[in-house]
């Protein structure tokens, strides 16, 4: 009989024998077995630190009860000097396998980190339906012909990260067993689960245009043409009640206004309604003051404190039983989570999770991005979660990682129609920062520690350093103030 050992990336082995028994847990130095159920017992021994470690206590109790797909209880270990009794051994390395059930930015942030993080000591797998990879923030510049939404093939982009790619659907995972299902009836196994699913759409305002993204660009660019052709005199932009990132909706009513002039148009107006005591308050109160005086010069009216419910034949009924004068309407999307079957969610579809990410109640199992219960939902906000993710996932399997707690610090990139703004906030602290310069680089709208750069080199922007100047540089993230240029050296 053979006995195949797998060198985990945990540090410890495990030992199947090929008759399908219950396997043995076998030390880096292969002359101790352990019996699963002296996990617990391991547990102690490490002190404190890996007491407080979820995956230590996971392993433990399932490995107790049988559930465990790798470790398993068995009968008496027999003694070292025994081993060879058992057959011949044959030593192979089994990498922590991670399934990542979507491919947006989450998911995407995620394998890039966690090569970099763990490298072969983690494979990763991002199983999604779709075959490309949309750049959505560029969507709100499609009707106005002044940018459009680019697209990748997913095989491809994710295959450029390291991971691997399967088209399909994940329509429940069992964190106990260790099992995700796929809508084709397959099962895939896993060491730790991520769910980067993202949220789904759903109109907001009755009657209003919901735009979404690249595929309402159609519908916005013909009420563009009806505005420029004189048929429409004022056009209301919503920010609906539940929306936690406004940010699109400014860039929107902007591009209006600077669209109608360039081609001449006067007298029609532009107003954003929304339920915001200022404008995108959640930037802080600098950073507010600017775009409100940007709004001013622009010409777009702001009506602020005023929720708005549905909109018919010229009028936006608004909550207080009164009523504003809108020709047409454009509102955001509400954003509901996935309901995702077998993790705990919210009335509204979202996962709860903690500052690295762990789903409360389960072992190795993760979520991150506009899925989590986390707000606003914004793209650089799932790229830090996922930071945060696979910082977890590398120091509990032993890479040489710290962990990154989710301390979130909110970028935006807001589309003027002309000089655009870099917005930055710091959630902890309410610092703001507004600035006609970039304050991060890449100067992208997802700002992702690592999917920025990424996607910049996939887009050809040549970010990175030559090569003949790269050797012996020093990759370095740095956040930039404009208010200590004064401080600044000339280099």
């Amino acid at each position: 009989m053979t006995l195949h050992i797998e060198r985990r990336s945990d540090r410890r082995v495990l030992l199947a024998p090929s008759d399908k028994r219950p396997p043995l847990l076998v030390d880096p130095a292969l002359n101790v077995l352990h019996d699963p159920l002296s996990l617990e017992e391991q547990m102690r021994k490490s002190g404190p630190a890996a007491e407080a470690n979820p995956r230590w206590a996971g392993l433990a109790n399932s490995a107790a009860s049988g559930r465990n797909q790798y470790f398993a209880p068995m009968e008496k270990a027999p003694a070292p000097e025994t081993m060879a009794e058992h057959g011949t051994l044959e030593v192979r390395a089994v990498p922590f396998r991670v399934v990542v059930a979507g491919a947006g930015v989450a998911a995407l942030e995620l394998a890039l980190g966690l090569r970099a993080l763990a490298e072969d000591l983690v494979s990763v797998e991002l199983i999604a339906p779709e075959a490309e990879f949309t750049y959505r923030p560029l969507a709100v510049a499609e009707p106005f012909r002044t940018g459009e939404v680019r697209r990748f093939p997913l095989a491809q982009l994710v295959t450029a990260t390291g991971a691997e790619f399967r088209r399909a659907a994940i329509t429940g995972a069992d964190p106990e067993n260790k099992i995700a299902t796929l809508d084709d009836g397959d099962a895939v196994d896993f060491d730790a689960f991520v769910l980067a699913l993202g949220a789904r759409p759903h109109e907001a305002v009755d009657g209003a245009l919901t735009f979404r993204g690249a595929e309402d660009s159609a519908a916005l660019a013909g009420l563009l043409d009806r505005a420029a052709a004189g048929d429409l005199r004022r056009i209301a932009f919503v920010v609906p009640a539940a929306v936690t990132w406004p940010l699109p909706l400014y860039e929107l009513a902007l591009l209006t206004a600077e669209y109608l002039s360039d081609r001449g148009t006067r007298g029609v107006e532009v107003v954003i309604v929304t339920p915001e005591e200022r404008a995108l308050e959640l930037f802080g109160a600098e950073a507010s003051n600017a775009i409100r005086e940007l709004l001013e010069i622009r010409g777009v009216q702001l009506e602020t404190g005023v929720v708005a419910t549905a909109w018919r034949e010229g009028l936006l009924s608004v909550a207080g039983e009164t009523t504003i004068d809108a020709d047409a309407a454009v509102a955001l999307p509400q954003l509901l989570g996935p309901s995702f079957p077998g993790l705990p969610h919210d009335g509204a579809g979202f996962v709860p999770t903690d500052d690295e990410g762990r789903v409360p109640g389960t072992t190795d199992v993760y979520a991150a991005g506009d899925a989590t219960q986390f707000r606003p939902k914004q793209g650089g906000l799932a790229a830090q979660q996922a930071d945060a993710v696979a910082a977890a996932i590398a120091v509990d399997i032993g890479a040489h990682a710290q962990p990154m707690p989710f301390r979130p610090i909110l970028r935006g990139l807001l589309l003027t129609g002309f000089v655009p703004r870099y917005l930055r906030s710091d959630t902890s602290t309410g610092g703001s920062i507004v600035d006609t310069e970039a304050l991060w680089w890449p100067p992208a709208k997802i700002v992702g520690r690592y999917l920025a750069p990424f996607l910049a080199t996939q887009l050809g922007l040549g970010t990175a350093l030559p090569e003949s100047r790269r050797a012996g540089a020093v990759e370095v993230e740095v956040e930039v103030d404009p208010r200590d240029s004064a401080s600044w050296s000339a280099v």
